[in-house]
């Protein structure tokens, strides 16, 4: 029950975080810094946890390929700065939620939210979750900006429950190239494969190793398909993220969860309508 609750905040939440990676407003405050193309992703995230390399950013990240990381990090830092480039990211926020949401940024229940979404993000712990260490190490935006107060608290919400789904990854046997894998499996054709391995930036030769590991290891069928035993494999990895993600939402209630997540709908909801996650598979 708890795990569903957790996957329940996660789903509701997540497009109020993940419109930055989508945004052209973000995209044109890199560029200003002179930072365009794949570098401003890799850079803008990882900028919280400082001037870092890129095996730092590879494992943290996952499950792209060390190449396409490597092709940004750690040059990008003799361009702009970690401190530039988290500056840039949240003009590129609140430039973005203003033209996504308009004047439901200072809405009563963007208030309401972004205090109850600030109470859960700073119950988690640090141990073993570098990305949310990094950003729960940053300054708070001013409380008369409550859509940024609230952006920030999901992105640590969401970088918690993301350190722990690599976590998971991990004692689940899965490298980075096998996770994205077994998830286009378990999403039966809603995320594409070949987007997934474009995006990632993965060769061929890599990408059929890796199924053929997978094969061999009975979770993938002939024709790609997760087997029942790498379908259930899979499911453990999202129930065990799920439970390790439950920190905030105990810390708050039943009750403080229904209501962020009620008062984040329509945010979310909006985002999605007005395009403002682009197409995420491109």
């Amino acid at each position: 029950m708890q795990s569903i609750m957790a996957r329940k905040m996660w789903r509701t939440l997540e497009p109020y975080h993940g419109m930055i990676y989508f945004s052209p407003q973000a995209t044109e405050e890199y560029a200003v810094l002179g930072v365009t193309g794949r570098a401003g992703y890799f850079a803008s995230r990882s900028a919280a946890m400082g001037a870092v390399s890129a095996e730092v950013v590879t494992a943290t990240f996952f499950n792209f390929c060390p190449s396409l990381v490597a092709s940004a990090i750690p040059a990008v830092w003799d361009t702009a700065s970690p401190a530039e480039l988290l500056s840039a990211r949240l003009r590129g926020v609140d430039r973005s939620l203003r033209t996504l949401l308009g004047d439901a940024i200072s809405s009563a229940e963007m208030r309401s939210a972004a205090e109850v979404a600030r109470q859960a993000a700073l119950a988690c712990p640090l141990d073993g979750r570098p990305l949310y260490a990094g950003h729960a190490g940053l300054a708070w935006p001013s409380s008369d900006q409550p859509h940024l107060v609230l952006w920030h608290a999901l992105t640590l919400l969401r970088e918690y429950r993301g350190d722990g789904h690599i976590a998971a990854l991990v004692m689940a046997d899965l490298t980075g190239i096998e996770a994205l894998i077994t998830h286009a499996a378990k999403a039966d054709g809603l995320l594409p494969p070949d987007i997934l391995q474009q995006t990632r930036g993965w060769p061929d030769d890599d990408w059929q190793a890796a199924r053929s590991r997978l094969q061999a290891r009975g979770w993938l069928d002939d024709a790609g398909r997760l087997t029942a035993e790498g379908d259930a494999g899979r499911e453990r990895v999202e129930q065990t993220t799920d439970e390790r993600a439950m920190t905030p939402w105990l810390a708050l209630g039943e009750e403080l969860c229904d209501q962020l997540r009620f008062q984040v709908r329509p945010f979310s909801k909006a985002i999605v309508e007005s395009g403002g996650l682009g197409r995420l598979s491109g």
